[in-house]
């Protein structure tokens, strides 16, 4: 047992709480450029640990009704079939090492960049959905199928970068639906992460690009650090941790991309 994946996954989950922030903006990029794990496992490892963390938020939100079926169903109606051909890429490119890495390390830096400016913008993203639907109607009548492409777009990205299925999918739905109260976002962009990433982890979990060892031990410290962060969350003021996270992730995108 390495004590030194235990504490990562307990500072990776404690910012989760604190911040609201995907596991895998700040998990990835951990296992890659600070313990030097291959980037292929630590996006499978990634996958299935996102998977199983996230699950026991859709039953929350289950339960007090914040998820809109409707639109997770279209949504997956896009990110199954577009992540089923994304992991049979990964597995026919496998043995090319240097190109399945050089393909992660663009897919992570195009993620994280879009990640911080998503945090950064929220509640401008909202307003521009207002923006739209007050003077292009018309768009909005296009949203069942905008909000297909949405999931084919996520399908690309997580099971190569395991990132997206949260700070992106939310943003988007806030621009196609700024109606929506942020609650009902939250929990359904999240109904959509859960089995996006269970799918995508089962696919590495079967290229054999998932470490079951640091998978157990990144679990141990991220369950209780998610409850530590959650409860700090009100202590700390949000105008700062943001621009700070996203600041963060940033430079972290244009570092992988320019690796």
């Amino acid at each position: 047992m390495d004590i030194a994946y235990i504490v990562a996954g307990f500072a990776v989950g404690g910012l989760v709480g604190l911040t609201g922030v995907g596991g895998g903006s700040l998990m990835t990029p951990l296992l890659i450029f600070g313990f030097g794990i291959p980037p292929l496992t630590a996006v499978g490892t990634d996958l299935v640990f996102a998977a199983l963390t996230k699950a026991s938020g859709v039953v929350s939100h289950w339960r007090l009704k914040h998820i809109r079926g409707s639109l997770v169903a279209l949504m997956l109606l896009g990110s199954v079939p577009s992540a089923m051909v994304s992991l049979m890429l990964l597995e026919h490119m496998q043995a090319d090492v240097s190109r399945v890495e050089g393909l992660i390390h663009v897919m992570l830096g195009f993620a994280l960049i879009m990640t911080a400016f998503s945090l950064v913008w929220r509640g401008r993203v909202q307003a521009l959905g207002y923006t739209v639907k007050r003077n292009w109607p018309g768009v909005f009548r296009l949203r069942p199928v905008l909000t297909v492409l949405l999931g084919c777009l996520l399908g690309i990205l997580v099971p190569v970068s395991s990132i997206g299925a949260g700070a992106l999918g939310a943003a988007a739905l806030m621009l196609l639906y700024p109606g929506m109260p942020t609650r009902r976002i939250v929990g359904t962009d999240l109904a959509h992460a859960v089995p996006l990433t269970a799918i995508a982890g089962l696919g590495h979990w079967q290229m054999g690009s998932v470490d079951p060892a640091l998978l157990s031990q990144l679990l141990m410290g991220s369950l209780p650090g998610i409850w530590c962060g959650t409860q700090l969350g009100s202590r700390v003021p949000e105008r700062y941790m943001r621009p700070t996270l996203a600041g963060m992730l940033m430079l972290i995108g244009v570092k992988f991309i320019t690796v």
